[in-house]
């Protein structure tokens, strides 16, 4: 193509590019009561930025392709920053490599923008193969800690094993979330830890995590579940002793395996927390989310556990790179009481859902908890069936009838 044809192409990629970014996204309207799902993704692959993917130099890149494709944007730390709602994205790039990306967006339903760069996070003296799943919180010490997944192959596996991997929790600090200072990687005596969680407040002087220890990258083994322990530092991240607050159930969302989302929700009635469950179908593994409660002073304690998940993938969430997931890392609570929540959905998109403290709360509260026994779930439901059957009788029982205007009493009592 000519230099006219090639600088019309590149301004067409831009005017697309600003029409996706610009459109807006609305509410879906019919919804459970608790959350509301909007029409749109927050975050796709092609929200990022053209000059990510294109060699604009006619010289270097004569057919304008795409040099350094973008596969998905999903699972991102989200936290609100002067006034502004941004979320750290994993990116994955054609290569398959994930890196964290930050987008703001002015209201945190649409028009999410990438910064100009995504993070350079530092290497620790083992490099990181690959990073994802950042959880983004901000401590009482002042400092703003991102806690990610960094993955590395296993030494232990033979040299043609290609596959077989490590996952530990990286941590790094920042003011701005443009310059990370790298820290140690947490240390435990699990073999492996994935979603690792920092809780943003000190307990005992302490440094309080939710883990989710593992024999295996994949597979839990023995380990599995939310765990709890402490650390006397972050420059030094040891946990000596992790005790595991929410296990992993038969015949359960989170029979497979469970970890936490993002920090828990500071309310009145406890520490809300995100988190998700897997179990394993015929099409392979499922992931939802669900809620719970701890105890404020104890926040390692659950007081509530509302039965199921509180939010599974459906329509386009079903289908991706790996289908009939939902994961997510990220919420923010406002101010004025409304929450947002960031979820991926099959590892290829980024979605939102809304709702408030206080509907987060009712679900958790008043819904019954999982007695995990088929005929005691029933028996459940009777009680529900029950209470409103009666309701709907009073409801449709009719009234005593008044007599008419005009009746022939009231003519009688007129005539005398």
């Amino acid at each position: 193509m000519n230099q006219a044809e090639f600088r019309s192409r590149i301004r067409e990629l831009f005017r697309n590019h600003e029409k996706l970014v610009t459109r807006k996204n609305h509410r879906i309207e019919a919804g459970n009561g608790v959350f509301d799902r909007y029409t749109h993704p927050v975050l796709t692959a092609e929200h990022t930025p053209v000059f990510w993917r294109y060699d604009l130099d006619q010289e270097t890149n004569p057919h304008l392709m795409e040099r350094m494709g973008i596969n998905s944007t999903f699972n991102a730390g989200a936290i609100e920053h002067e006034g502004k709602i941004l979320v750290v994205a994993r990116v994955e790039g054609v290569e398959r490599k994930s890196f964290l990306a930050v987008a703001e967006s002015p209201n945190g339903i649409d028009n999410f923008r990438f910064w100009d760069y995504p993070l350079l996070m530092p290497e620790t003296e083992d490099p990181d193969v690959n990073v994802y799943d950042i959880r983004v919180v901000r401590h009482a010490d002042g400092w703003i800690y991102g806690l990610f997944c960094t993955e590395r192959k296993d030494p232990r596996a033979p040299s043609w094993d290609t596959s077989s991997a490590v996952a530990q929790c990286g941590i790094a600090r920042t003011k701005d979330l443009k310059n990370w200072e790298r820290l140690p990687d947490l240390k435990t005596k699990s073999p492996q830890q994935r979603n690792v969680v920092l809780y943003p407040e000190f307990v005992e002087g302490k440094y309080a995590f939710y883990t989710r220890p593992q024999d295996d990258f994949i597979q839990a083994g023995k380990g599995g579940g939310i765990g709890w322990g402490l650390a006397t530092s972050m420059e030094n991240p040891i946990i000596e002793e992790e005790t595991i607050i929410d296990s992993r159930e038969y015949h359960t969302i989170k029979e497979v395996k469970n970890g936490l989302g993002p920090a828990p929700i500071r309310t009145d009635k406890g520490w809300l927390h995100l988190a998700h469950g897997v179990r394993n179908t015929a099409a392979g593994l499922r992931y939802v989310l669900y809620l719970f409660l701890c105890e404020l002073e104890w926040p390692q304690v659950i007081t509530h556990r509302p039965a199921g998940y509180f939010l599974a993938p459906q329509g386009e969430e079903r289908i991706g790179d790996v289908s009939n997931v939902v994961f997510s890392n990220g919420w923010v609570a406002r101010q004025d009481g409304r929450v947002f929540i960031y979820y991926g959905s099959s590892d290829t998109r980024l979605h939102v859902a809304t709702s408030t403290v206080d509907r987060l709360l009712d679900y958790v509260l008043n819904t019954p908890e999982d007695p995990l026994r088929s005929s005691a779930c029933v028996e459940k439901r009777y009680a529900l069936i029950n209470k409103n059957l009666k309701m709907l009788n009073s409801i449709q029982k009719p009234a005593p009838r008044r007599p008419a205007r005009g009746s022939s009493r009231q003519v009688k009592r007129r005539t005398r």
